[in-house]
């Protein structure tokens, strides 16, 4: 079966060649510059011709055609080797992915063990560097890989019903990347390989039976799915109930970190397939809690529904129940009925009913009033049309 191999690429290949007898104050100078992006780097002269003399004797180490010391030039190359064990030809049905930050040496790392692995024939090969990642500072970090984590769950899911098997290579990297994959890998990866240190000697983790605590997400789960489709204010007394290392602060806003999202992935379908969740903003009437009834077995359509009401209630809660934002909202294609008559609500006043848009055909009917939205019906959009109140 195919692979889609997952490599953390550190600078190895670059920090490999320094001769400690000759580059007095070449480590010094990486490590001063390591998080460095592109454009900081050329405005540093001495470290971008360190960086690019290593660079060409890394490419003359691997382009030796002795493994060896291909080995020893790249810890990700070692894993790969590991991997095929010595024969790297053996990967070529594999796709790789090469995931390093966002710094000039990770890039320039990234860049000669992808070349040198495409002049083997591994043509599959591609390299993620997410804007923003460095090792700068833990803040800097973790918002990277809070913007890392979805591009790679994608990824994944994408490989996964193509049945491809998922790899994570882990072998290079940095230590703090090697440890967010490794708990990321968990989750995703059927198994994670490593290279045992002083020999070449594989390491394979499989696939272990890991399930988080749904009763642990539960509480949350209100926050947890608002979170997971946009920014929330951190005034809301409710979102400082949500453990901190669940979370990513920016200002006066907050969204998933990775490990909230990780764990909100997988939970969701359990929890958002169960009862309907008192998102704010948003009540229901009696007419929708029937339609919602309806697809209790269709755990598809209630996971879809409940994410448009978290996010109908993020951006109702953002704008403080102004439903003009609904209407910005490409997705939700919020609108009001030009042919039907006002609904009277209950203490006799007229308002317009509209509707917006869950999935292709499927809508939900609705009235604004007081800053709250009362949704009336679910279904099919002729349906739905036909009968809105």
């Amino acid at each position: 079966m195919a692979r889609l191999v997952i490599s953390t690429v550190g600078t190895s290949v670059l920090t490999n060649q320094i001769d400690p007898a000759t580059d007095d104050n070449y480590y010094e100078r990486l490590q001063q510059t390591a998080n460095y992006t592109d454009n900081e780097i050329q405005h540093d002269p001495d470290i971008k011709q360190i960086i690019s003399e290593l660079k060409e004797r890394a490419e003359k180490e691997l382009y030796s055609d002795n493994t060896d010391k291909i080995r020893k030039a790249s810890a990700e190359l070692n894993g790969i080797y590991s991997l095929y064990n010595r024969q790297i030809e053996q990967g070529q049905p594999d796709t790789h992915l090469l995931v390093t930050t966002d710094t000039a040496q990770g890039r320039v790392a990234a860049e000669v063990v992808e070349s040198f692995l495409k002049s083997k024939g591994l043509t599959n090969i591609s390299t993620h560097a997410q804007s923003g990642l460095s090792t700068a500072s833990s803040e800097i970090f973790v918002e990277g890989m809070a913007k890392l984590f979805p591009s790679m769950q994608e990824t994944i899911k994408t490989w996964q019903k193509s049945k491809y098997t998922i790899c994570f290579n882990l072998v290079g990297g940095f230590k703090a990347l090697q440890g967010y994959f490794n708990t990321i890998g968990m989750f995703y990866a059927d198994e994670i390989i490593y290279v045992f240190e002083g020999s070449n000697q594989l390491i394979k983790i499989p696939k272990l039976p890991v399930k988080v605590d749904v009763s642990k997400i539960k509480p949350y789960e209100v926050q947890l799915a608002m979170m997971d489709v946009g920014q929330i204010s951190t005034s809301w007394e409710e979102a400082k109930e949500v453990p901190q290392e669940w979370i990513l602060v920016d200002g006066q806003e907050m969204t998933l970190s990775a490990w909230g999202q990780l764990l909100w992935e997988q939970c969701k379908k359990e929890l958002l397939s169960q009862k309907l969740l008192k998102f704010p903003k948003i009540d229901y009437k009696s007419s929708f809690i029937d339609d919602f009834q309806t697809i209790e077995n269709n755990r598809e359509q209630q996971v879809k529904l409940q994410e448009t009401l978290a996010k109908t209630s993020q951006l109702l809660q953002k704008s403080g129940g102004d439903t003009s934002i609904l209407k910005q909202d490409p997705g939700l294609q919020y609108d009001k009925y030009t042919n039907k008559k006002p609904y009277t609500s209950a203490n006799g006043d007229k308002i317009d009913i509209a509707h917006f848009r869950v999935s292709r055909g499927i809508r939900v009917s609705c009235t604004s009033s007081n800053g709250i939205l009362l949704l009336h019906r679910y279904g099919r959009e002729p349906d739905v049309n036909n009968n809105p109140y």
